[in-house]
């Protein structure tokens, strides 16, 4: 027996109607097949939650629908607005001009509204610091943000204001002609100076929100300090998460990256002593310590390469000042 929430309390989030020529069939096939970011199996336990309709009624999952049914998705929260609102939030611009702009992103700040961040993000700066420019609409997907970092990477992100712009950027970051690299502290010490991740990249099928290594990154080092190493690695791909799980595939997750295991004490002593100077380390940079260094790209107007560098940020300094210390006490 579904335990159903009361009709007064449910918000309405989707509605379609099934095609007159649509033969009977199970509205969780049907919904799975006309929704393709929903997977049967959550289709089936909205269903059991008594949040699909058909008619103004709740079904289970097993329910038939037949042409003319009006589909409802209903759930117990009002609908959010996506609607991206100018907010006064600070930005490092690095470079602006009348077709786009280079921004150095901090870490912590979300890139684009998502579900449980719908403000404060970064597009909401960008539409504060843009919103007298009448011909920029925070709204257009044909111009904003050309690629994306994670939250909690630091560095830099090039916005296009003109659609002319957006298209000549991202045709140059889908031909992979871009320039970019990034700053990592990885656990470990590498034994060649420089070298190559071949793989693949796909969803981990135990871990929705990480990614597996199934194109490659090339690294090299720059410095070691025993336990961890500070690597420059040069993307070829644009893959999510792609340096964080590629380094995790070689066995050197990034440095305090939760999501990858770095947030464990992977090499080293075992004294009271060196775990908590770790533990002192994840406090300085409590985060995945990822910079997003250097970017480069042909201008979409004038056609002049552009090259930007940006400096890590205070608590990634902080961190690599802590185990260059370390390292020489050690020696």
């Amino acid at each position: 027996m579904m335990d159903f929430v009361e009709d007064d309390e449910l918000y309405e989030h989707f509605r379609m109607e099934v095609d007159k020529g649509q033969v009977p069939v199970r509205i969780d096939k049907y919904l799975s097949e006309h929704q393709p970011h929903s997977s049967r199996n959550r289709i089936q336990k909205a269903a059991d939650a008594g949040f699909i309709h058909v008619n103004g009624r709740p079904v289970k999952s097993n329910y038939k629908v037949r042409a003319g049914d009006i589909v409802t998705l209903m759930l117990d929260r009002p609908h959010y607005d996506t609607t991206i609102e100018p907010e006064d939030i600070p930005l490092e611009v690095v470079y602006e001009d009348d077709d786009l702009m280079v921004i150095n992103k901090p870490a912590g700040m979300v890139v684009h509204p998502g579900c449980g961040n719908f403000n404060g993000t970064l597009v909401n700066a960008i539409a504060w610091h843009l919103k007298d420019l009448e011909s920029y609409d925070p709204n257009d997907p044909e111009v904003g943000l050309v690629h994306r970092i994670d939250k909690d990477t630091s560095g830099l992100l090039v916005v296009a204001k003109t659609p002319d712009a957006k298209t000549s950027l991202g045709k140059q970051f889908f031909n992979k002609t871009t320039h970019r690299s990034y700053n990592a502290l990885v656990w470990g010490n590498f034994v060649e100076d420089e070298g190559r991740i071949e793989g693949n990249i796909g969803r981990d099928p135990k871990d929705r929100l990480r990614m597996e290594v199934f194109p490659p990154d090339s690294y090299h080092v720059m410095e070691r300090y025993g336990y961890t190493t500070l690597v420059e690695c040069v993307l070829e791909t644009g893959r999510t998460h792609q340096i964080r799980a590629h380094m995790k595939h070689i066995g050197h997750p990034l440095f305090c990256d939760e999501r990858y295991g770095g947030t464990e004490i992977l090499r080293g002593e075992r004294t009271a002593s060196y775990k908590a100077y770790i533990q002192n380390c994840f406090k300085l940079c409590p985060r995945q310590v990822l910079h997003a260094k250097t970017l480069g790209f042909v201008h979409p107007t004038t056609g002049k390469q552009m090259d930007f560098t940006s400096e890590w940020p205070e608590d990634m300094t902080a961190l690599i000042d802590k185990w260059r210390k370390y390292i020489k006490v050690k020696e």
